[in-house]
């Protein structure tokens, strides 16, 4: 999938079957973590096969760009064989459907958006927790047409999510130097309020800074049985392995970034992206399903 450094590829996660948790999908540009969520499986959007001399020769100026959008066929790239995991066979059963016009990339972006439906989800819902996705066809190409364009907003998204806007969210801080590297600092996020009564209105950066104003759509965007800002919550807290004591930090990569608001910045971004996703998914077609 990432056979060197430089190449890029792109596709989603998604949890696998039989493990009977809330279904999940989430796109990425780098390798996965198979257990991100829980058990899940990668669907890459191209496969890298390496030339052998008899292959025929390689083109080390090749380059792959996913803003370029439209690549057709098999490319070769510093002397892999890029190949495409869209088939012919279910290019032209869109084709058939929708027109001449539907192209391998508009397949994996509808299908992207596809596993976003909340119709999807609910009318296959059984079916999830049991075994992995299996694709329908919307109704009509206008339909197909809009599941496309929610796909490809919703992959940049979620790709990338560090360079999208951030949220307006309020900073309650205490009289400080906000210059002080520690200012920023994170044992623990917590929601704001008390422990049994959380006001999720509210996250608790540290004692020297709240974040305020989070909007309930931003809650509404799951990944499992979590939304993304309590994914957040759970995993950016500094914690010390038990076997070699070693401590680790989230905030040292904003330190060592020269950003000491990177998590401030990054619950804001996801704040953002949370309300964007729902916006995208509640604008689905209603539709019936097909196979």
């Amino acid at each position: 999938m990432f056979p060197e450094a430089g190449m890029e590829n792109y596709g989603f996660y998604c949890l696998s079957g039989g493990g009977g948790h809330h279904f999940a999908v989430l796109a990425v540009n780098v390798i996965p973590d198979l257990h991100l969520i829980e058990t899940g499986q990668f669907f890459p959007r191209f496969t890298y096969e390496k030339l052998d001399d008899s292959s025929g020769p390689s083109d080390p100026q090749g380059t792959f760009d996913l803003t370029d959008g439209r690549v057709s066929g098999d490319t070769v790239v510093n002397g892999y064989r890029r190949i495409d995991n869209i088939s012919d066979d279910a290019l032209q059963r869109y084709q058939a459907a929708f027109g001449d016009g539907v192209t391998k990339d508009d397949i994996f972006a509808s299908i992207y958006a596809l596993l976003h439906s909340e119709l999807y989800r609910s009318t296959y819902a059984a079916d999830l927790k049991r075994q992995l996705p299996q694709i329908s066809l919307p109704d009509t190409a206008e339909d197909f047409r809009k599941f496309v364009e929610a796909g490809e907003q919703l992959l940049e998204l979620h790709i990338r999510y560090e360079e999208q806007p951030e949220y307006s969210l309020g900073e309650e801080a205490v009289f400080g130097d906000t210059d002080d590297l520690d200012f920023y600092r994170v044992q623990k996020l917590r929601w704001g309020g008390k422990s049994r009564t959380p006001n999720k209105t509210q996250i608790v950066v540290n004692d020297n800074i709240t974040l305020t104003g989070i909007p309930d759509e931003a809650h509404e965007y799951m990944l499992g049985s979590r939304s993304a800002l309590e994914w957040i919550l759970d995993r950016y807290q500094v914690k010390t392995d038990k076997d070699s004591g070693i401590v680790n930090d989230p905030s040292d990569w904003g330190l060592e970034h020269g950003n000491p608001r990177y998590i401030v910045d990054l619950i804001k971004k996801i704040t953002y992206v949370s309300v964007e996703t729902v916006k995208i998914v509640n604008s689905l077609p209603k539709l019936t399903l097909r196979k």
